[in-house]
């Protein structure tokens, strides 16, 4: 069994989670726009509110290069060994001049330890039903290709663990980030066992027509668009989405990128646009019985973190969400084998 995979108590909920996937990088983190912090703020906002507590939370293993070769080729992996390349995929060019011990320990580690998370919760949701990684979806970055903060490529490795390991045969991914997922849709171009749909706003980065042959689903939307628009097509194209393609588990990349005044999304959908947006896909999961793994993605405003800790609760509230177990048809079929 891959090492990325292991059985949690049934107390713990499947909030994967580590205080290591933040960035802390002399200080250079402060010249992006991504808040570095924001994972660890989802998590502080979810314990003031007495919602969980450290306890609840499970910590993943990082991917390690064996791992990551399932989906990158040894070229790529090695070109990270370059600060300058990392700077390019990161976007803070000051890091091309940082010595690359220091880049991996301080940048790329956490983000293969949000990788061995993403993977892990696509596990967790085939038991539980749903999983959250607070992290993960990078969604820019291929199997040999990385860009727009993304150095590597969690959603096409969850999506392949789950084949490997777990008898996945078709998955879903529903990108709801502002921007196109172009890494993922390189990688599945021309896979029908994965179905992507992906709503994004169509003037801003990647504009990757290539990438754009593997959307089944494709929802272009333009600047400015607000919550009654972004809903009303949203829940038009899922419920058709799910009435083409039956998955046994949907990848949902639940961006905040969309948030009025985002820097780099420039949508205008409110915090409780967001808030309802997620409701409306766990609500549409758990009606069809199909297990849901979220992905925090991007977001690039200090309060999306309170936004995404305030959606989690919502969704505990409307029962979307727990920690009882439970049986999904993968563990169905081996209880039934057993008696």
């Amino acid at each position: 069994m891959a090492r990325l995979y292991f059985d949690i108590r049934e107390d713990q909920w499947p909030l994967v989670y580590d205080d290591k996937y933040n960035v802390s990088f002399c200080g250079f983190e402060k010249f992006h726009v991504f808040d570095a912090k924001k994972w660890r703020n989802i998590v502080q906002f979810l314990k003031e509110a007495n919602f969980i507590t450290a306890e609840c939370l499970v910590k993943p293993n990082e991917a390690k290069d064996h791992d990551l070769l399932v989906v990158h080729t040894k070229k790529y992996l090695k070109s990270l060994k370059w600060s300058a390349r990392v700077a390019m995929i990161a976007e803070v060019p000051i890091v091309a001049c940082v010595p690359n011990i220091l880049v991996q320990h301080a940048y790329l580690k956490p983000m293969r330890l949000q990788t061995g998370g993403s993977v892990l919760a696509g596990k967790l949701a085939l038991e539980r039903g749903w999983a959250i990684n607070i992290g993960g979806g990078f969604h820019h970055c291929s199997g040999d290709k990385g860009g727009g903060f993304c150095p590597y490529a969690d959603i096409t490795l969850l999506i392949k663990y789950l084949v490997m390991y777990r008898s996945v045969q078709n998955a879903m991914i529903v990108d709801l980030d502002a921007h196109q997922g172009n890494g993922y849709q390189r990688d599945f171009l021309g896979v029908p066992e994965v179905y992507i749909m992906d709503m994004y706003n169509r003037h801003i980065y990647p504009k990757d027509e290539e990438a754009k042959r593997a959307i089944r689903r494709k929802i272009e939307l333009g600047n400015k668009v607000e919550d009654l628009e972004y809903m009303l097509k949203l829940r038009k194209n899922l419920k058709a989405a799910l009435s083409e393609f039956k998955p046994d588990i949907l990848v949902y990349n639940a961006g905040t990128d969309i948030l009025d005044s985002d820097p780099l999304g420039h949508m205008r959908i409110s915090d409780i646009g967001i808030i309802k947006r997620d409701e409306f896909v766990f609500e549409i999961c758990k009606a069809q019985h199909i297990p849901v793994v979220m992905l925090t993605s991007g977001g690039y405003l200090r309060r999306t973190a309170r936004i995404i800790a305030d959606s989690i609760m919502n969704l505990k509230a409307k029962g979307l969400i727990g920690n009882e177990p439970k049986k999904t048809k993968e563990f169905l079929s081996i209880s039934t084998i057993r008696t």
